[in-house]
């Protein structure tokens, strides 16, 4: 994908992709709501763009999802393993709390290359801190 290339969605979500100057990590960026009739868009928008790259990672960004429901989710593990299929490591980065609590109730934060979280006092499931190694 080019720098700086949008794909418009439906007016309530949109991926923006970039890539790093030495072409080695494109980024995606998902903003809005992932529901049933926006997931089949947002696969087939970071399939297409894992089998038409030449790098070796795509990283998307899901700090700006405001909701995920169960297909959704289902749609970004078909891109995930069609990025796989492409030798392409798709990964998730920043989760937005609704993204987190939708991987960590099941089980999918190994596969989009998440740490595994914690619950917190507010039960936000912020990222578990590093282990001190002193």
């Amino acid at each position: 994908m080019e720098a700086g290339t949008v794909v418009g969605m439906s007016m309530m979500v949109e991926v923006t992709y970039r890539t790093e100057p030495d072409g080695s990590v494109v980024h995606a960026t998902i903003t809005g709501e992932l529901d049933l009739d926006r997931a089949d868009e947002i696969r087939d928008s970071l399939a297409g763009a894992a089998r038409g790259i030449t790098a070796k990672f795509l990283r998307v960004d899901v700090s700006g999802v405001t909701f995920l429901d169960s297909y959704a989710l289902g749609a970004l593990v078909s891109a995930r393993n069609t990025a796989a299929s492409a030798g392409v490591t798709l990964t998730l980065a920043d989760p937005s709390p609704p993204v987190r609590k939708a991987i960590e109730v099941t089980g999918l934060a190994d596969v989009f290359g998440l740490p595994p979280s914690r619950p917190d006092a507010a039960g936000t499931g912020d990222p578990a801190p590093a282990a001190d190694v002193t």
